[in-house]
């Protein structure tokens, strides 16, 4: 039998792109799964999960979204790109504070036994070497997350808390650049993959790139992700973090390339603008940790994951309004 069979699981953020596939796959394996939804209506249409309209921003709808649940997975979060990052770098700060310290307390009033959190690399300073768990609290994250990196940095050490005081288990996931089916494609929220696969499928001319193209960053497909996740929940939940990543980094230049090959695009015509906004020049982790305790390793490579993305997005494009 499956450690999810017939427990009520939440997972918030249940429209986005981690949530929405942890909550299908919890509800393949038997799960009285929950999915929380604000602003956008749910993306998995299944009669075993049930969905709840809540703002986790206001102490009732944290409370209301919790009631009756065991188990939480906590993927929602204010995102966006690295425009909004760089105009406006609070944006990240003050709604997530609100949501993650006001759901914890509704799950320790309501009894819940065990929470995930995730998390992010953007909590590590700013190195070139492949990150440790324990690097997640040494000196000051990138200054371009400054705030969002303390903002989880300190939801962290607020889950700990929660755990000291109330029993409350709980696991943590560090993962690099998720990306697949169901991504954000808006240029204002994507980030840098649904970015670039929007480009090149909508065939643009020229093909701008921000920055130069040498930033390095490990990509990590959606399912290794919620294998990752649902893994960490049941066999993981002490507390010590996890990185979860593919382990297998790339520069962003031949991130493009790819895309653009598997797009039907080689031709195009390829314009860098290092005067645009980027982030972190290098960001790998290191995985001993999650692959010692949960014998965890990614399964899809960078151009399976991509081709999967890129078929989804153009049928998603394609489709009739409704």
């Amino acid at each position: 039998m499956s450690f999810y069979e017939g427990k009520r699981v939440l997972v918030t953020g249940a429209s986005g792109l981690i949530g929405s596939h942890a909550i299908e796959a919890l509800a393949s394996r038997g799960a009285r799964a929950v999915g929380i939804v604000h602003t956008t209506p749910p993306v998995v249409v299944d009669p075993r999960i049930e969905y709840r309209t809540a703002d986790l921003t206001q102490r009732e709808g944290c409370e209301a979204a919790v009631a009756g649940c065991e188990l939480v997975v906590h993927a929602a979060a204010s995102t966006s790109g690295a425009m909004v990052m760089r105009d406006n770098p609070i944006a990240h700060v003050t709604p997530n504070l609100l949501i993650n310290a006001q759901l914890l307390e509704a799950c320790a009033r309501a009894g819940v036994k065990r929470f995930l959190f995730v998390s992010t690399t953007t909590v590590y300073p700013d190195v070139d070497h492949p990150l440790r768990e324990d690097e997640g609290f040494v000196g000051e994250p990138h200054p371009t997350y400054f705030g969002v990196g303390w903002m989880k940095r300190y939801t962290e050490k607020l889950t700990e808390f929660y755990a000291q005081r109330f029993g409350l288990e709980f696991a943590i996931l560090r993962p690099t650049n998720v990306y697949g089916p169901r991504d954000k494609f808006d240029f204002t929220t994507s980030h840098v993959l649904p970015a670039l696969i929007r480009r090149a499928v909508d065939g643009a001319d020229p093909f701008e790139v921000w920055g130069d193209g040498s930033a390095v960053r490990d990509f990590l497909y959606v399912s290794d992700m919620t294998d990752a996740l649902l893994a960490a929940l049941e066999h993981a939940a002490d507390g010590a973090p996890l990185n979860v990543g593919s382990g297998a980094p790339v520069t962003i230049r031949e991130a493009v390339e790819l895309i653009l090959r598997l797009a039907g695009r080689e031709g195009a015509r390829v314009v860098y603008d290092p005067s645009k906004p980027t982030s972190i020049p290098k960001r790998t982790v290191d995985l001993t940790q999650v692959r010692t305790r949960l014998g965890y390793e990614a399964k899809v490579s960078l151009e399976e994951g991509l081709t999967k993305t890129i078929a989804w997005y153009r049928t998603t494009k394609e489709a009739p309004a409704r």
